[in-house]
């Protein structure tokens, strides 16, 4: 398989069904946008990863959403999308990168796998900030957990 290019566009060229894949909250995605560095895989023509990181404070960013178009997922992808984010919150003078993601998954899997260590627990917070319940293979997501990787 090509390896895909990455692209840095602005907020308003993001392809927005894409970061829905990983965020089911068009008005949260839009919130995080706003500040965001957005970054996409392009494998010629076609959009088949993105990814959004944006500042917490001056030395710590927070990987805000990171997608892989599910046709596409399995394909080294992702992991291209995610050493690329720590690279450039790396070069944006990051000291940390910080994640949320569910207490369960094969996300929580894949950060792991990359250093991604868990710092906190916020409890109910799927159920506090999201208007519908998510699931995943049949489970609800309640908790999420904070990961955070040294640069």
């Amino acid at each position: 398989m090509p390896t895909p290019s990455l692209h840095k566009v602005p907020s308003e060229q993001v392809p927005i069904a894409l970061l829905l894949e990983a965020d089911p909250s068009p008005c949260v995605i839009a919130r995080y946008l706003q500040e965001g560095h957005c970054v996409v895989a392009r494998l010629g023509e076609a959009t088949v990863g993105v990814y959004v990181i944006k500042a917490l404070t001056a030395d710590t960013w927070e990987l805000m959403n990171m997608a892989v178009a599910p046709e596409h997922q399995g394909q080294g992808i992702g992991a291209l999308l995610l050493r690329h984010a720590i690279e450039q919150a790396r070069q944006l003078g990051a000291q940390r990168l910080e994640l949320g993601t569910g207490t369960f998954g094969h996300q929580l899997t894949f950060y792991q796998r990359a250093g991604f260590r868990v710092v906190a627990v916020e409890p109910d917070y799927f159920l506090t900030h999201y208007p519908e319940p998510l699931f995943e293979n049949g489970l609800q997501h309640r908790d999420r957990l904070r990961l955070a990787l040294a640069l």
